[in-house]
């Protein structure tokens, strides 16, 4: 992954045409607090393994034509750790429909059911082998010139995404639970739209 650069409302031309020519993308996002009525999409990073690695600085008003354009497209993977929250942000806030998601939380939980961390700080540790820095995580992302500090941080959050894909879906079709995983990551629209609706867990009795 090259050195992360920062970009105001959308990507570039020539980052999304290199963006549309990969398999898999590494995306994440950050907002001011998690509700996606009252708060504010304001930076989606993107990346490819070993190209581009963009921090979107998003204008909810203006809309991210290129980004959304890259995000809808089917012929690439987009890989999220909790895509849940993530989709439904993209989707709310700046109107993108994130087609062919891999979660990498979803995929830990049913690969490495030896333990009960799954936060992405946990899953890196033992995937990749690299122990990673969240202490800018809960800041605010809403700021016009983000830090140097943010800038790393949100690179972290999508460098790992491609190895760490590559160990747990080995750990999911070594143990025949591929077929769930893919299940899970095809209904992921539909708790969006749950979540948006208000719906907790309607399995529940």
């Amino acid at each position: 992954m090259q050195k992360p650069i920062v970009l105001k409302a959308d990507l570039t031309p020539a980052i999304a045409d290199d963006f549309r020519q990969r398999s898999e993308l590494g995306v994440d996002c950050e907002m001011m607090g998690l509700n996606p009525y009252r708060d504010r999409l304001c930076v989606v990073q993107i990346a490819s393994e070993r190209g581009p690695c963009a921090i979107v600085q998003i204008d909810e008003a203006a809309g991210a034509p290129l980004l959304k354009e890259v995000m809808e497209s089917k012929t690439s993977a987009k890989i999220f750790h909790y895509a849940r929250m993530d989709i439904m942000f993209l989707y709310k806030r700046v109107g993108i429909d994130v087609q062919n998601v891999f979660c990498t939380k979803i995929a830990s939980r049913l690969a490495r059911t030896y333990t009960d961390r799954h936060g992405l700080k946990d899953v890196v540790r033992e995937m990749a082998g690299e122990t990673m820095d969240k202490t800018s995580q809960s800041s605010d992302w809403g700021r016009e010139t983000l830090s140097e500090d943010q800038v790393s941080y949100a690179a972290d959050d999508v460098r790992y995404l491609f190895e760490i894909k590559r160990r747990l879906t080995e750990i999911l079709r070594r143990e025949k639970r591929i077929h769930l995983a893919e299940s899970a990551f095809a209904f992921l629209p539909t708790r969006r739209e749950l979540d948006l609706l208000g719906y907790e867990d309607i399995f529940t009795h």
